[in-house]
């Protein structure tokens, strides 16, 4: 049995694995949009009768407005670059949403959501475009998708574990168990962090692809730090990468983004 489990889980693998355009990244992806993109959209719809949509008709036109230039830009990559039935996939929407939290998101199928919390550390409209340029990048690289196939495997890794210590004394499966707990949730945290740089490194290039200033990507960075109070976790068992290796990082990346922008030249 576990070696059935073991072959399964190499199969998945096999059959599973793509590149995330742009990045070059391999990925594992188990999930359809079939499956994954009706929920998201109903999700989306619930959230939005349950909290607040902005009435500031200013900030919540120029949200709208990055969005739909954003998701312009990127519907024009995918198109020519031969990603047309995932194009096709996308309804595209965007929301400011009443709330005093430093957040933004983006569920599969392009359903955004802006908190007006967010607004005064992106300060201005390129701000604006960089944390939302993020947040479709999450959804360009099917990263829901990919951490529910990642969820998936930690599953059958469980089972695995348990297979192989069937008939070992109860307190060496106990410890195999809390090795396994530990060790996968501290993976599936690295694998979030890879999910964060990603969206950082996309979320740069569409930001350029809509004719927003890619700088303003590391000043929001730099102005979350300034802001930012109190303890946060180690970077180890942080779901996101800490401000100042984000900064560094964006930097780096910046002028690679602009080549990138430069290649692919869909604006």
């Amino acid at each position: 049995m576990k070696k059935v489990v073991s072959l399964a889980i190499v199969f998945l693998f096999i059959i599973s694995c793509s590149t995330v355009p742009i990045t070059g990244r391999q990925r594992i992806n188990i999930v359809s949009d079939a499956e994954i993109l009706p929920a998201s959209f109903a999700q989306y719809e619930g959230f939005l009768k349950e909290n607040k949509v902005s009435t500031n008709s200013k900030m919540k036109n120029e949200v709208q407005t990055v969005g739909m230039n954003i998701s312009k830009a990127v519907d024009k990559f995918m198109r020519a670059n031969g990603m047309v039935s995932e194009a096709d996939s996308y309804r595209w929407e965007f929301n400011l949403i009443e709330d005093p939290a430093v957040n933004a998101w983006c569920l599969p199928g392009g359903k955004v959501v802006v908190y007006t919390g967010i607004i005064p550390i992106c300060d201005n409209v390129d701000g604006i475009a960089a944390v939302m340029a993020h947040e479709i990048a999450h959804a360009f690289a099917k990263h829901g998708q990919e951490r529910m196939t990642s969820s998936y495997g930690q599953q059958l890794g469980g089972i695995a574990v348990a297979i192989g210590t069937n008939n070992k004394d109860p307190k060496t499966q106990a410890l195999w168990n809390t090795i396994y707990g530990v060790g996968s949730t501290v993976g599936m945290l690295a694998y979030s962090r890879t999910h964060e740089t990603e969206a950082d490194k996309l979320g740069m290039v569409f930001m350029i692809m809509a004719g927003y200033k890619p700088e303003e990507a590391i000043n929001v960075w730099i102005r979350m730090s300034e802001r930012a109070s109190g303890g946060a976790p180690p970077e180890f068992l942080s779901t996101h990468p800490s401000n100042q290796t984000r900064i560094q990082n964006l930097k780096a990346y910046l002028p690679t983004a602009i080549a990138q922008a430069k290649k692919y030249n869909v604006k």
